[in-house]
């Protein structure tokens, strides 16, 4: 359960970690049994100023361009404290908790009060994050949120995602249109970006790192965005390997297609769980 200054590591068993980078809470790492689940790219660059290519950075208060900010908001580029450092209880289980609050920079771009925090619980086959967000200031603010997860995958051709027939989307490859999904599993064979509306709680995302299968478990988060850029967007992007593409999957549990309204002194929490169940 070791740490530096800007890395937290929550530390199973010699094969069964988490790593969080302080710069935007950034979840870097997630091994199960010696298995990699979470793709960063080689090209990610560390210089806590640009937010990191791949893990799971914390999108916050902002999903997308934002007039007032950055896009995806200030959390994912925003230095988080260490509010409880890696704990292991009784089972093994280890938890570490940060946090992240208003300053003088955040409330230049966005004038509110608030307290983040995000808790990070790895078991044996099984990781939880669990997102809070605190309005402490006297006035109502909105807000979208979302978990950025970029899973590691052999082959994205060959991932399908489960719970997603039915169900409408915006699809912002073709100019934020509506569609509706017909498929049962989905899967992705160019560029792809859509935003799930109204999704279930569970979806099982089939053949990531060593053939393995997750089950994404989400609570208080009604989308889920699916995100690959394929060849012609990875090329244009600087911090991302130009054949990188192909391991890679982005399956992201969010409140985006509303924004949240939260009053004075209250408390919005939304959850996901990833377990690898096979």
């Amino acid at each position: 359960m070791a740490e530096n200054a800007d890395l937290v590591v929550l530390e199973r068993s010699e094969d069964t970690s988490v790593t969080v980078h302080l710069h935007g809470a950034t979840v870097t790492s997630w091994k199960c049994g010696g298995q990699e689940m979470i793709f960063v790219s080689k090209q990610a660059v560390y210089d806590n100023k640009k937010a990191i290519r791949g893990g799971i950075p914390v999108v916050f208060p902002n999903f997308g361009p934002w007039d007032l900010g950055p896009q995806h908001g200030f959390a994912r580029i925003s230095r988080w404290t260490l509010s409880q450092s890696p704990t292991k209880d009784s089972n093994g289980d280890v938890s570490a908790v940060l946090a992240l609050e208003d300053t003088d920079n955040t409330r230049k771009m966005w004038n509110h009060k608030f307290k983040v925090t995000y808790t990070l619980t790895l078991k044996q086959c099984e990781f939880q994050m669990d997102f809070a967000v605190e309005n402490t200031g006297p006035d109502e603010f909105d807000f979208t949120c979302l978990l950025h997860t970029y899973f590691h995958v052999p082959d994205v051709t060959k991932t399908t995602i489960s719970g997603l027939k039915g169900l409408q989307y915006s699809d912002k490859v073709r100019d934020g249109q509506t569609f509706t999904e017909d498929r049962d599993l989905v899967s992705l064979a160019e560029n792809y970006d859509r935003v799930y509306i109204n999704t279930p709680p569970d979806h099982t995302i089939s053949n990531v790192t060593a053939g393995k299968n997750i089950l994404l478990k989400k609570s208080n988060f009604p989308d889920t965005v699916v995100w690959n850029p394929w060849m012609e967007k990875a090329k244009a992007m600087s911090d991302f390997g130009d054949d990188e593409y192909p391991n890679m999957l982005c399956v992201e549990a969010g409140y985006v297609t509303s924004r949240y309204k939260l009053s004075p002194s209250d408390k919005f929490e939304a959850s996901q769980t990833l377990t690898v169940t096979q």
